[in-house]
């Protein structure tokens, strides 16, 4: 059965075309990564999942159940996990807090208090648990904003794994990152797969494949090429899209 599944979804912007008939199935323990030039719809299509934008025709399922006209916080609260191109995180606010935050965001507490309620000992063991899996354990006390790049893309994939999610989207994780640092998100995010799919967009094609089980080819809104990342390395179209004209 498929973790996550994408059937027939439409969007467009007036006569702008964004998402054309685009249909995905991602099953337990995959990576599906979406490649594709500037302008495909690659982040138009992760809008439309993470529930940013509503899609104009199609569903969108999450563990069997639709999701498809559901809010952000709605399908957080369903299992969908998410990390961004652009790091969203409470700069003023400790490593922690930041990670407690979103455990008790998850459980649709009243966020009035958060900064309270993320120093509670039941918040911050389990806050503590997440930092250490993704290696940020000796920095829980750390403001955001003294982190380093690499240490910031690795705090937000603590927020959205704290969520405690089924199913994770990774928007470009491995933006502004060093060689050095991306090979070891390429290996967190690979021990990661085995128990949590997810969907991967990326302009790094070293991680893409590596990391992913499938790829889809965007361009102008639809599918042109997927298969195994052997596959689509040898696709005429798939390789127009990601080497003849770039990366979102």
């Amino acid at each position: 059965m498929s973790v996550l599944e994408i059937r027939n979804l439409n969007k467009s912007f007036g006569a702008i075309t964004v998402s054309r008939d685009i249909s995905l199935s991602i099953g337990a323990g995959q990576c599906h990564a979406l490649i594709g030039p500037n302008g495909a719809g690659k982040t138009t299509l992760i809008h439309q999942i993470s529930g940013v934008l509503l899609p104009d025709s199609g569903q969108i399922s999450l563990d069997g159940q639709d999701i498809s006209t559901l809010s952000v916080a709605k399908r957080v609260q369903a299992g969908l996990g998410r990390t961004f191109q652009i790091t969203s995180v409470l700069p003023s606010f400790s490593v922690l807090e930041n990670t407690a935050i979103a455990i008790q965001a998850k459980s649709g507490s009243s966020m009035r208090f958060f900064r309270d309620a993320a120093r509670e000992t039941t918040l911050n063991d389990a806050a503590q648990a997440v930092l250490n899996r993704v290696g940020l354990g000796d920095r829980a006390h750390v403001r955001a904003a003294n982190l380093s790049h690499g240490e910031l893309r690795l705090l937000e994939l603590a927020i959205a794994l704290a969520g405690d999610p089924k199913f994770l989207l990774l928007d470009e994780p491995m933006a502004g990152l060093g060689r050095t640092e991306s090979a070891a998100l390429v290996t967190l995010l690979a021990e990661l797969r085995g128990t949590l799919p997810m969907l991967l967009v990326e302009h790094d094609m070293d991680a893409i494949f590596q990391l992913a089980d499938t790829v889809s080819v965007l361009v102008d809104g639809t599918v042109v090429a997927r298969g195994t990342p052997d596959e689509v390395r040898a696709s005429p179209a798939a390789r127009a899209a990601y080497l003849g004209e770039g990366t979102e």
